[in-house]
């Protein structure tokens, strides 16, 4: 699967259980940047990809951008900037 996201938007590799993620969510819909959610533990192959982008650590959120590069636990004002 090509979990890049088209411009101006984000896919973010979450679980249900990470307040980090639930915040950046929240976060993202008030200031309206659009993004896909895709739950790590529900999704086949994305804990490995997540693990790939991360040093071999499962660690959510972890944001992939249109260009390709990655994030991990980016605060608001980082995922902003990188769309600008």
């Amino acid at each position: 699967m090509d979990f890049v996201p088209a411009t101006g938007t984000i896919t973010m590799f979450t679980t249900d259980w990470c307040g980090y993620c639930k915040r950046l969510k929240k976060q993202l819909d008030t200031a309206g940047i659009g993004y896909t959610e895709v739950n790590i533990e529900r999704v086949d192959g994305t804990p490995e990809l997540v693990m790939s982008l991360n040093n071999g650590n499962q660690t959510v959120p972890t944001i992939l951008y249109p260009d390709g590069s990655a994030a991990t636990n980016p605060s608001l004002a980082q995922v902003q900037a990188k769309l600008a």
